[in-house]
């Protein structure tokens, strides 16, 4: 029979704080959520003010100091050079191997105020002065455009939604659609490809150079054209070169989307986390701070907290103010060693291109900071690096290792070297993918035919067959 009894067991376990998990949140977010959170922090936290203070103070530099003891000698004269140029202009000059930094403080913020295709048809269709019939008919047709301006629902659909409160006939919806489709943008309200050109060239004048024969490829061989079938094209229309060229200019020259012309969707604007530059010879990193708003305690209200037992809800709010100020530094002290850590790994390619871009997953960076992967995967996401050579995302310089004869190559390289080789192919000779397979290994790099396929696809270029039909000389 079991009897009870004590043991005492030791044992240890990783017990998530909730300053770690603050700590680990702020670390993954990219600047512009950043913000929002430092704003909200401060109007909730009375504890929390700004720090005016834009120069680091000696105190704060020898801070950073002695917590980057460990790193190279080129690290600390980065660090070095972005402290001194905290406060200084970003601007480089616009030559060779240069970029132009925008001024700090200066946002950017999309135009809102255009007019969506529904509404800009909804407006054309109520100066035409229709009587009650005619403008539902209008307005249910319009209803059935979508963004592009084209019509998706068939007449008899749009026939069954005008039902019970008005009944008409399909030739009377034919009639408001020929009305419809002479809106602005023209070709808005067609109902295919064809139609939508069809309508373009209709707006030209009918003394238009081979705009008979642009009516004629726009009626039936549309598909030739988009599969660039130039000679098919030629020999089923019996038309000589020169005229054939004519009526495909016209053609090209009409909008396949017309309601972009009215619509566009709001554009998504990118804003770095870090700013890396050259000066004097040596690779800068600088963090953006002109996003993230700079905090600190308020120092006047922790100090006229007594230690009696009240204000609990001010000792409160002191304490996570505390937990943000230093997840705020860990989070930037972190960003900062791994985009100098990369930079320091990708300076070929930051001198010299693509073609140098040197093979690095997350565990070598994690390695060389002695961070974990995971804390370098979380401030690699969603953050975005602004260099010279333009902005890109942290994970873009990682990739994976090719094995070559001067060492391990870098897929990024590698896609670098097969788009150059396409583009500088003979027109009307386009290499295969097993001709871009020797031509690498003659450079030492061993990739199979189906990496190479798989890296060209994944650059959205044609295959050789479609290049060689694409080509002015086929």
């Amino acid at each position: 029979m079991l009897k009870p009894s004590l043991q005492l067991r030791l044992s240890q376990q990783l017990t998530m704080t909730p300053q770690l998990q603050q700590a680990i949140r702020l670390l993954q977010l990219p600047v512009m959520e950043l913000q929002t959170q430092i704003q909200q922090a401060l109007d909730e936290n009375v504890m929390l003010e700004l720090d005016e203070s834009e120069v680091a103070t000696e105190s704060e530099t020898d801070v950073v100091a002695e917590t980057q003891d460990d790193r190279d000698e080129l690290a600390v004269a980065v660090e070095a050079e972005w402290a001194d140029r905290q406060t200084a202009d970003a601007g480089v000059g616009s030559g060779a191997g240069a970029s132009n930094f925008e001024p700090r403080g200066q946002q950017e913020f999309a135009d809102l105020s255009g007019e969506t295709l529904h509404e800009h048809l909804l407006w054309q269709l109520g100066l035409e002065h229709l009587d009650a019939r005619a403008l539902a008919i209008g307005q249910a047709l319009i209803d059935g455009i979508n963004d592009d301006g084209y019509l998706t629902d068939d007449l008899e659909a749009v026939r069954s939604t005008l039902q019970p409160d008005v009944y008409c006939t399909i030739e009377e919806i034919e009639t408001t659609l020929a009305l419809i489709q002479r809106f602005d943008p023209t070709g808005v309200a067609a109902r295919s490809v064809s139609e939508c050109v069809l309508l373009q060239l209709a707006q030209l004048a009918p003394d238009t150079p081979s705009l008979g024969l642009a009516t004629r490829v726009a009626e039936d061989c549309l598909e030739l054209v988009a599969e660039h079938q130039l000679s098919a094209l030629r020999r089923r229309l019996n038309v000589s070169d020169e005229e054939l060229h004519d009526a495909i200019a016209l053609v090209r020259a009409c909008h396949p989307r017309p309601g972009a012309a009215i619509y566009a969707p709001a554009s998504d604007y990118v804003i770095p986390d870090v700013y890396v530059r050259r000066a004097d010879g040596i690779w800068t990193v600088e963090l953006n701070n002109s996003m993230a708003l700079p905090l600190r305690v308020n120092q006047s209200y922790a100090n006229s907290l007594g230690r009696a037992g009240d204000y609990d809800v001010l000792r409160t709010q002191l304490q996570e103010a505390r937990w943000l100020v230093r997840s705020l530094e860990i989070r930037n002290e972190t960003m900062l060693k791994v985009a100098l850590t990369i930079v320091q790994r990708q300076t070929e390619f930051l001198e010299h291109g693509e073609e140098h871009m040197r093979p690095m997953v997350l565990k070598d960076i994690a390695e060389a900071i002695s961070m974990h992967e995971s804390t370098v995967s979380r401030v690699t996401t969603n953050k975005y690096m602004h260099t010279p050579r333009g902005i890109f995302e942290f994970r873009y310089f990682f990739s994976s290792h090719l094995t070559g004869d001067d060492g391990e190559q870098s897929s990024t390289a590698v896609r670098a070297k097969i788009k150059k080789l396409i583009g500088a192919e003979q027109p009307g000779k386009p290499l295969s993918d097993n001709q871009l397979a020797k031509m690498l290994s003659e450079q030492g790099i061993k990739v199979a035919r189906r990496t190479v396929a798989k890296y060209r696809e994944g650059m959205n270029i044609p295959s050789s067959s479609e290049r060689r039909r694409a080509s002015p000389l086929a």
